[in-house]
């Protein structure tokens, strides 16, 4: 079992910055990749990057590239996603995931068992 607790959301400017931190509890999160994912007012769930459990590699949307950077702290079971030169559309309640046993970073939503309650990132412009 792997639980997942999101902080650090907030309120922000457009083209501010923000950094989440994702805290796991349970002995498998050195063993599982992590990922971010998102989901806007309306919207479906969408992937925005995923780190293997080395942190080593790390994989992002398109429209993060560039912007935000996800990585994790085995040492201190944390995952973070520093996330920079925010835009309005980047609002979203945001969500830590763990994919036990997988070993590249993966932006398939069925592949993570475990979700965290998510964290509101709202950019005002």
């Amino acid at each position: 079992q792997v639980q997942l607790v999101e902080s650090g959301g907030g309120l922000v400017q457009a083209g501010g910055s923000l950094r989440l931190s994702c805290e796991a509890s349970g002995r498998t999160f050195s063993s599982a990749g992590m990922g971010w994912f998102r989901q806007a007012p309306g919207k479906e769930r969408e992937f925005v990057a995923a780190v293997n459990r080395n942190g080593d590699s790390t994989a992002y949307a398109n429209s993060v590239k560039g912007r935000f950077t996800i990585s994790r702290d085995n040492a201190k079971n944390l995952v973070y996603l520093q996330m920079n030169s925010l835009k309005p559309e980047d609002t979203a309640v945001y969500y830590c995931a763990a994919a036990p046993g997988v070993v590249q970073p993966t932006a398939l939503s069925f592949r993570y068992n475990y979700w965290g309650q998510g964290t509101q990132v709202t950019v005002s412009s």
